[in-house]
């Protein structure tokens, strides 16, 4: 998933389709500050409850209530992961299909070495006029090597790529390339867009659901009467038998939890026939929610790996190539949340909409939930690093959407709230002199349960200090 799109990602925050300036009148500042706005609420909701929630996880029965902690061999493999799933379905979703790639990468190492003129640095552009000519004998180098680069990997697949200049010599460009390959049988779209939208229609609608009851679940619990009748049952796979019977799935629910689940499913219909956005938001919240309470990871260095690797995934996917910004706006998928700028002039079916991919919810918010945990086990009967993380995430994401705004170009949101989310947290601890202890604070083994009865009680009573002190 990622980030992106994040991814995906996993994602980045997002203005709206450049092709909206103009098909679209301008939104007024009252609406994208509203968008705006939400979009920042709707992203700590999650990282908030869902950080409670990953306290008092339970660790026993359910399969689907376990914790899945993350390694540090998980974290560094993450974004390589991500990378290739995001490409994947950039090349899905491109009109040319494979025959993308070569050009794609070709282009992403250009720009990787070679990046637009003037250049463009965490949104802010540099006028260096002063070195525009040498740019331009860099730039022309660089044109004449990828054309090399092109015919060379073309020639191997067979292709006839030279064409005739003036002069009556041979030489290979990107354009007759780009010609050639686009009459090919390669250019042809590997799947229909429709279908796979389809596809991931289905897929996430399934999802959707178990994730939206499952997060409705504790809420909905207080609106039963006592004499409601409630039956318990049991979902139960098994593998092997005998001495070798192995548990593959143990499910245990209830008759709430079946109500919860048809309130959940009307939701899920509403998303599959109209794609409606709240629709998607309340899919997109309830997956973000359920990724920080079941998504752990294992100590305070695998979380620095995590952020860092995706750190750079995000840069890369969102400035050097379009990768990131074609997918967020070809994916139709609860991946992403979202609220129309134009909300106050077309009321709910308003279709000029801001971003923000799950993944930069997801991924800081496991890490914040992290230190939540870190601050019970200290026994103070204090959040402070809780409290820094989550302040660290609003400055982070609010000065994504700061620059985004002004210089009117999709931001990489983990370029701002990767340092902020790290930064934060360990100056305090170098202030209190507990870094040490910050990054030599391992997570007990869920499934070890006298490690779970140790600390059942402490996190019970830190948690119901915390929801205290926010009310």
């Amino acid at each position: 998933m990622d980030s992106a799109l994040s991814d995906p990602h996993n994602g980045s925050a997002e203005a709206g389709s450049p092709t909206n300036s103009t098909t679209r009148p301008p939104s007024t500042p009252e609406g994208i500050a509203l968008a705006y706005g939400s979009l920042l609420l709707m992203a700590l909701l999650p990282i908030f409850f869902g950080a409670l929630r990953s306290v008092r996880c339970a660790r026993g029965k359910n399969a689907s209530d376990m914790p899945e902690t993350i390694t540090s061999r998980d974290a560094a493999r993450f974004p390589i992961i991500a990378s290739c799933t995001l490409l994947g379905l950039y090349l899905f979703f491109k009109s040319w299909g494979l025959a993308t790639l070569p050009m794609l990468i070709l282009n992403s190492w250009r720009h990787a070495i070679l990046p637009p003129w003037p250049p463009k640095v965490l949104g802010l552009q540099a006028q260096a006029t002063a070195l525009s000519p040498l740019y331009e004998v860099i730039k022309d180098h660089s044109h004449t090597a990828t054309e090399t680069m092109l015919r060379e990997a073309y020639e191997i697949t067979g292709f006839t790529i030279l064409t005739c200049s003036r002069e009556g010599g041979m030489h290979a460009t990107q354009g007759a390339i780009w010609e050639e390959l686009r009459g090919s049988h390669l250019t042809k779209q590997i799947f229909s867009q429709e279908y796979i939208n389809l596809l991931l229609s289905m897929y996430f609608f399934v999802l959707g659901i178990l994730a939206l009851s499952h997060t409705i679940s504790p809420f909905m619990n207080k609106f039963f009467p006592a004499t409601f009748p409630n039956r318990q049952y049991q979902l139960l796979f098994t593998q092997g038998s005998g001495e070798n019977k192995e548990e593959i799935i143990n499910y245990e629910f209830d008759t709430k939890d079946l109500v919860c689940l048809g309130l959940s499913s009307i939701v899920g219909v509403w998303y599959l026939l109209r794609k409606h956005w709240i629709a998607n938001n309340l899919f997109g919240l309830a997956f973000s929610l359920n990724g920080v309470e079941l998504l752990h990871l294992n100590n305070v260095s695998t979380g620095c790996i995590l952020l860092g690797g995706l750190f750079i995934y995000d840069v890369f996917w969102v400035f050097g190539t379009n990768v990131m910004v074609t997918v967020a706006k070809s994916f139709e998928a609860p991946i992403k949340l979202v609220f129309p700028q134009d909300l106050l002039e077309k009321g709910l079916e308003a279709n000029n909409f801001a971003m923000l991919g799950l993944g930069d919810v997801v991924i800081p918010g496991i890490f914040i939930a992290l230190l939540l945990r870190f601050d019970i086990s200290l026994k103070k009967n204090t959040h402070t690093y809780f409290y820094t993380s989550f302040a660290a995430y609003i400055f982070g994401l609010g000065l994504t959407i700061f620059i985004m705004h002004i210089f009117k170009h999709a931001q990489p949101a983990l370029l701002y709230l990767v340092p902020a989310c790290i930064g934060f947290p360990v100056l305090v601890a170098l202030a209190k002199g507990e870094v040490t202890e910050m990054f030599s604070y391992e997570e007990s083994n869920p499934k070890d349960p006298a490690a779970v009865t140790e600390s059942k009680g402490t996190e019970a009573s830190a948690s119901k200090g915390l929801e205290k002190k926010e009310k």
